[in-house]
């Protein structure tokens, strides 16, 4: 039983970045895919071990390599990319990102055969059978198993404020959700999803770890689908809330963000920083104002006594952190802004196309 340890946490600050994308036809439809890219073919080099898919034959993800330096991401990002539209199109396919795509409908669309997958589907049935959703994973290296138990702690308030600023999956099986986010809801129906609670050391979330797997409750530690957890094997804290995106230059704005966070806590960590509790009910509630609201979105803050808009948190943590993308990425539409206008206007053939990567 592959359970990680202690001494894969002995790097800080490197980072990866991990998409999962649609598999689409010439008009920008989902179809089934993976035989062609995956398994009857050899990807380009730059996707050499780190092109694999997800639960349904549309649905497929990249991992950029280890990243000494943050600067670094966007070279990475674009490689990573390139070689995936360049090997769908080499046969007859074009890769789409978002949350969720807008016409995928989950009863119609066939389901990856792969083992993993298929006891999956057997022991969680029907949320796992809808489950066509797509999200951006950022790792960020920590030196430390109890530092980063503790970041992945802290991370938890700002989870929701992520997630609004990704919101891209405003449509669902065919219909708008009235949702800014509909891929975390459609994703919070599994088991072992959402905030997670807190953990008072690394031997505590590994014991947690552990007993899932000897109780039957999952099959291996990356079946806690978590929004936060330490990544056990890679030496990492691993933020899995965003929505995915088309546009590289939001990916690496919030690739920006949760590498400075993650460092920045760190540092707090280090300084011996006792953090605020907030209860697990108020973080669930900041999650779902995040979901529903997006970009409009105001947070219970972490005294539990007010609330604060995305906008004030977006202008905060830009100063505090010095980085630039995030705010970049509030004054900007957001994607599901984007994609029901987009739809209002032109309708879904125009959407399919936007999502397209480029």
């Amino acid at each position: 039983m592959d359970l990680g340890s202690r001494d894969a946490f002995a790097r800080m600050g490197t980072l990866g970045i991990e998409e999962e994308f649609f598999v689409v036809d010439e008009a920008g439809r989902p179809t089934a895919g993976i035989d062609d890219l995956i398994y009857g073919s050899e990807p380009p080099e730059p996707l050499v071990g780190r092109l694999d898919h997800e639960l349904f034959q549309f649905t497929i993800e990249t991992q950029t390599p280890l990243i000494e330096r943050r600067v670094d991401a966007a070279d990475e990002l674009e490689r990573i990319r390139s070689a995936l539209c360049d090997h769908a199109t080499t046969h007859g396919y074009q890769i789409a990102a978002a949350g969720l795509h807008p016409t995928a409908k989950w009863r119609e669309l066939d389901h990856a055969t792969k083992p993993r997958y298929r006891a999956q589907l057997d022991r969680i049935q029907y949320p796992q059978h809808r489950n066509t959703t797509a999200g951006l994973h950022v790792h960020v290296g920590v030196d430390d198993a109890d530092k980063a138990t503790w970041v992945a702690n802290r991370l938890r308030w700002y989870l929701p404020v992520i997630l609004a600023l990704s919101a891209n999956s405003p449509f669902w099986n065919g219909f708008d959700t009235g949702l800014a986010s509909a891929r975390a809801k459609v994703f919070e129906n599994l088991p072992n999803t959402g905030i997670p609670s807190s953990f008072e050391d690394f031997d505590a979330y590994q014991r947690f770890e552990r007993r899932m797997v000897e109780t039957g409750s999952i099959n291996d530690r990356g079946e806690l689908w978590y929004d936060v957890r330490p990544h056990t094997g890679h030496g990492t804290v691993e933020v899995r809330t965003p929505d995915a995106q088309r546009d590289p230059e939001r990916v690496l704005a919030i690739a920006e963000y949760v590498h400075a966070l993650v460092v920045d806590l760190a540092e707090r960590y280090e300084d011996g920083e006792s953090p605020p509790e907030l209860r697990r009910e108020l973080l669930d509630e900041n999650k779902w104002r995040a979901m529903r609201y997006g970009h409009d979105a105001d947070f219970v803050t972490r005294s539990g006594e007010d609330t604060v808009s995305l906008g004030t948190v977006v202008d905060r943590e830009c100063d505090r952190l010095g980085v630039d993308g995030l705010r970049d990425l509030f004054e900007a539409p957001s994607g599901a802004e984007t994609q029901r206008r987009i739809h209002e206007e032109d309708g879904s053939d125009a959407l399919c196309a936007s999502l397209l990567l480029q």
